[in-house]
C-alpha cells in the first residue's frame, strides 16, 4: 500500500460540503482508504488575492493506486464536483493536490512530488503537520530552510474534525 497526503481546498458555495464530497469520493476509489485527516482551516487566498477565503484541510490516504493514477482520480473528482479551471489560483469549488507520495521524489510531465510549493504555504503545512506531526523531520530534510512561511499567517481554525468516519458521514 502507498501512503499519500493530499491537500483539499474550496472557496465557492458550500465550501465544507465540497471538502466532504471530495473525501467521500477519494475514500471510494478502488483500493483506497482515507485513514487520517486534519481539522478544517479558513485561509486567506494566496496568489490571486481578490477572492473569497478558502477552507483547507489535508487527507492521508492508504491506496494501491500509483501516484499518476491517483492524480488522474483527483482531477476527475474535481471535475465531477464542478471545478472549472479558468484563472490560475482563482476561485474553485474543489482543489486537490498530492503533497507527498510515500517517501518518493518524482517529476513527470503531470506530477511533481513532493509538491514544489508546499513548504511556502501555511494553508498546507498547518493541516499537514496536524495530520502527521512525525512528518516534520521529513519536511526539514526535503525543504532546506523549512518552513518557508509564517505558520500563523492568514490561517484560522474553522472546525475540528473527530476522525474520518465522522467527517465522511457529515458529522
Amino acid at each position: 500500500m502507498n501512503t499519500a497526503y493530499l491537500s483539499a481546498g474550496s472557496n465557492m458555495g458550500d465550501r465544507e460540503a465540497y471538502l466532504r464530497e471530495a473525501a467521500v469520493r477519494l475514500n471510494s476509489l478502488p483500493g483506497t482508504e482515507l485513514d487520517r485527516l486534519s481539522s478544517i482551516y479558513e485561509t486567506d487566498p494566496v496568489g490571486f488575492e481578490d477572492q473569497a477565503p478558502f477552507l483547507n484541510m489535508v487527507f492521508r490516504l492508504r491506496t494501491s493506486l500509483p501516484a499518476e493514477e491517483l492524480l488522474d482520480a483527483c482531477l476527475g473528482i474535481e471535475a465531477e464536483i464542478g471545478r472549472v479551471r479558468t484563472v490560475r489560483w482563482g476561485p474553485r469549488v474543489c482543489d486537490l493536490d498530492i503533497l507527498l507520495f510515500n517517501d518518493e521524489n518524482m517529476e513527470t510531465e503531470k506530477l511533481t512530488v513532493p509538491h514544489p510549493r508546499m513548504h511556502e504555504r501555511a494553508f498546507v503545512l498547518v493541516p499537514l503537520l496536524e495530520t502527521d506531526p512525525g512528518i516534520l523531520a521529513t519536511l526539514k530534510r526535503r525543504f532546506p530552510g523549512f518552513p518557508g512561511v509564517d505558520l500563523e499567517d492568514g490561517i484560522r481554525l474553522y472546525k475540528t474534525i473527530q476522525g474520518p468516519a465522522a467527517f465522511l458521514e457529515g458529522k
